[in-house]
């Protein structure tokens, strides 16, 4: 591969053609790197808090620019691209205003003289990131890290290289060291040379888990740390006592967002019986009345999937899915053609065993799964191999708490609303969803040395 090509997914029609780096352009940058990390780690945090607050006026200044970037490149609705760079732009603020206290040396009461504990940088984080949300994704593995002292190098997604480009040149724009920040245009079989290099301090992935296997055993072959957010299923429990409105409105608006092409979507829609009537009606409702369209155009609320192959993809999901006994309640035809447009698709009925049930649905196809009673819905909950979020609907909010803080298998679970990163909240799964967590002191701890200092 000599170019990536990015595409858009909105008409199939190809935006810009960029070429790919070169082994000797690769070991620059990261000889560049780390240079620049031999400085960057010296500059007083309190510096490096006032260099993310500039990230944060770059961002907001230059919003509707990045916004069209992103929705021309991977098609998401340019008023939810806005809310995207608004996001990173809270985030950059966040750790501006938090990263000194994360980073404050913790003492710990002994018999010595003195003794703490200090959090030191440890060079360079490769971050391999996905298309789906190409900026907050980096985002929020860039700003702890270049928070924390250490330097950034990033693999996009192979379909996304503007984005890539944009997000180097915010830092760039934002006064950090000119190569603080930097973006590789490489294909994915490449990574793992790039891991292997011994200034390549530590490794961050989110994407699917076969990815994350693969990154996972490079960095371990040289021994290197990783944080790896990857697929998931998340499971939204509606039981009996939920108010079925709101339930119906939060699962359908998370189910939609960004085409379905989110790892925290609502992805298992666990209906107890004597609900799953009301609830099918009402999902039904808002998926037919999505506007789907041009993601620029501002009646747009439903845009393409972010590339042919992927839409091709789920629709072999949700015809197998149909094949082994789910019935389609809308939508389920591919239109074809060069652009990657997809209908909301509604599946019910679905039992253990089908397509739908088992594997991960990214896209905009809504699973529904009937449960007898809650604790039917709990044990389908937990049915499956990933674990990144969950959600509860109850009128019960210690009942419902209760459920979500012990009962459901899963890096984060919210009561009465969609599964949603927070910069103020780590993130993260369990079981094939992943490990390690991101935002919040957590994860801008998660790649520094956590360094004990004794003094006799």
């Amino acid at each position: 591969m000599t170019t990536q090509t990015s595409i858009n997914p909105a008409t199939g029609d190809i935006i810009k053609q960029y070429s790919v780096h070169t082994d000797a352009q690769v070991g620059q940058i990261i000889t560049q790197s780390h240079n620049c990390y031999q400085e960057w780690k010296n500059v007083p945090v309190t510096e490096r808090a006032k260099a993310l607050l500039r990230v944060n006026d770059v961002l907001l200044k230059n919003k509707d620019a990045y916004a069209k970037l992103i929705s021309e490149e991977m098609g998401k609705p340019f008023k939810e691209s806005i809310s995207e760079v608004e996001k990173c732009a809270l985030a950059a603020r966040y750790f501006a205003e938090k990263g000194p206290e994360f980073l404050a040396d913790a003492h710990v009461k002994t018999e010595y003289r003195k003794s703490y504990v200090a959090y030191r940088p440890i060079g360079i984080i490769l971050g391999v990131m996905p298309w789906n949300f190409p900026f907050w994704q980096v985002f929020r593995f860039a700003l702890p890290s270049l928070m924390a002292g250490n330097v950034g190098i990033l693999k996009h997604a192979s379909n996304t290289p503007g984005c890539a480009l944009a997000i180097a040149s915010v830092f760039k724009e934002a006064g950090l060291p000119e190569h603080a920040f930097q973006s590789l245009l490489i294909p994915g079989s490449r990574v793992a040379d790039v891991i292997a290099d011994p200034r390549i301090a530590a490794v961050t992935l989110t994407g699917s888990t076969p990815a994350g296997r693969s990154v996972a055993a490079s960095a371990g072959q040289h021994l290197k740390k990783t944080v790896l957010e990857l697929g998931g299923s998340d499971p939204y429990l509606i039981l009996a006592d939920a108010d079925i409105e709101h339930a119906i409105k939060t699962c359908g608006a998370s189910r939609l967002n960004n085409c379905g092409q989110s790892c925290v979507s609502a992805k298992r829609l666990i209906v107890v019986e004597s609900l799953r009537e009301k609830f099918e009606q009402g999902i039904l409702k808002i998926f037919e009345s999505a506007k789907q369209g041009n993601p620029l155009d501002a009646a747009t609320t439903l845009g393409p999937m972010s590339r042919a192959d992927l839409r091709d993809e789920i629709h072999d999901q949700v015809e197998r899915s149909i094949k082994g006994g789910a019935r389609l309640l809308t939508g389920g035809k591919n239109p074809g053609g060069k652009s990657a447009f997809y209908p909301p698709t509604i599946l019910t009925g679905v039992k253990k065993g089908m397509v739908a049930y088992e594997e991960e649905m990214f896209g905009p196809v809504a699973v529904i799964i009937p449960a007898k009673d809650e604790e039917d819905a709990i044990r389908i909950a937990n049915d499956t191999v990933f674990g990144l979020g969950g959600a509860v609907f109850s009128k019960d909010l210690d009942r419902a708490e209760k459920i979500a803080r012990d009962r459901v298998e899963s890096g984060a679970c919210f009561v009465n609303m969609m599964v949603r990163s927070d910069p103020r909240l780590p993130f993260g799964g369990v079981k094939q969803s992943g490990y390690g967590r991101e935002l919040a002191a957590f994860g801008i701890h998660e790649f520094v040395n956590i360094k004990t200092i004794v003094v006799a």
